[in-house]
């Protein structure tokens, strides 16, 4: 296929990421299946990321994730100053035929005035910035697509009609993951992902001391991926502004104990893949309706069966019953009836799912329809 590509990561972390990093993994999964289907691929992102791409655009030389939960008058133009380097490359350029942005209300409100023609993926709650939403003129030359049903349902009418609909994230575990040998499963039970209260693991702490079952917490605080650097942060008064590193203090630190309860920092590769291929179950306890799933594909891949709340992207990942389970949304009483039924479930179940659904060409195929889709649609008067 004859394209080239601009994919916007942001500033704020490199892709790959070396660990914790959402948005950032996606683009590492998607790129390189977008090039072996002869896509040239720009990638706007950050001085560090060693992607394999076909050009890079770069103002920063490091992620600027640290700066992410800092007061606005402090962090306000980090994103803007990136945009304002891609946008300066794209009119310096006549070979890029379309714009793929991830950059969340910065991205989208630049491409709706940049004149180019943009598909713009939505990975976060739609619910925020309402005004925002309702008040975008996109004009004909931008289109966006979700990263569920669910997701796109609860958004403004305004962004439904720009949406040419879900693409579910996937993951390069998925690849051969119903070839792999499964290994024997250990008692524990994980929950990957930032700590912070949407996550819910304070919900977890609680289900999995009733089972007796041993709880461990993957993913950073905040900036903070393991316990020195969080150290340094709990002594500084200044940083405990970041209301991540605040949950951490108040409402998970006392109760890990290094046994019952553990936190075991950002993980990744062959660490993060032993973890859940020998945990009993994933547990979601969402408190909010989250709408991609990245970990949850994960952990299916890897023949960890999934547990957590029937709301947002969930119910269209987890096949109830057969590679995992919901409970009742907030009912801590179900969510912890259904994890303890959690063993009932058997992984190469989850593999196959996996392997058929969250694969990286099967988001990649689904990607090249919409870009051709947003192509057609700027072409058409």
């Amino acid at each position: 296929m004859s394209m080239t590509v601009l994919i916007n990561a942001g500033p704020w972390l490199p892709v790959p990421p070396s660990g914790y990093g959402g948005i950032e993994n996606v683009i590492a999964t998607l790129v390189p299946e977008l090039r072996r289907r002869g896509v040239r691929v720009v990638l706007a992102t950050v001085g560090t990321s060693t992607l394999a791409v076909d050009g890079q655009i770069a103002l920063y030389e490091h992620g600027q994730f640290e700066h992410l939960l800092a007061p606005y008058n402090r962090v306000s133009g980090i994103a803007h100053a990136h945009l304002q380097r891609v946008v300066t490359a794209l009119r310096r350029r006549t070979d890029i035929d379309l714009v793929h942005d991830h950059v969340e209300v910065v991205g989208l409100s630049t491409f709706a005035v940049a004149g180019v023609p943009t598909l713009h993926t939505t990975h976060w709650d739609l619910g925020k910035h309402r005004e925002f939403y309702a008040s975008l003129d996109a004009g004909d030359r931008l289109w966006i697509n979700g990263v569920s049903a669910d997701q796109l349902r609860k958004a403004p009418e305004s962004l439904r009609a720009r949406s040419l609909g879900h693409v579910h994230l996937a993951t390069p575990l998925a690849d051969g993951a119903d070839r792999r040998p499964l290994p024997v499963k250990d008692r524990h039970v994980v929950v990957l992902g930032r700590i912070t209260p949407c996550k819910g693991q304070h919900v977890a702490v609680r289900v999995a001391r009733r089972l007796g079952w041993p709880l461990i917490l993957a993913g950073p605080v905040g900036a903070y991926h393991d316990q020195e650097s969080l150290d340094r942060a709990l002594a500084d008064p200044a940083l405990l502004t970041n209301p991540d590193v605040r949950y951490w203090r108040d409402a998970i630190a006392p109760h890990v104990d290094g046994t019952r309860v553990r936190w075991i920092g950002t993980v990744s590769g062959t660490r993060l893949q032993h973890l859940l291929a020998t945990a009993r179950a994933a547990l979601f306890p969402i408190v909010w309706d989250e709408p991609g799933g990245t970990a949850v594909t994960e952990s299916l891949a890897l023949g960890c069966p999934v547990v957590g709340f029937r709301r947002g992207c969930l119910p269209e990942l987890v096949d109830h019953g057969r590679t995992g389970l919901l409970a009742t949304t907030d009912d801590e009483d179900d969510l912890a009836d259904q994890l303890a039924a959690s063993r009932q479930i058997d992984p190469s179940a989850c593999v196959k799912e996996a392997a058929a659904r969250f694969s990286p060409a099967v988001m990649a195929e689904r990607y090249l329809q919409l870009y051709n889709d947003v192509l057609n649609r700027v072409r058409s008067p």
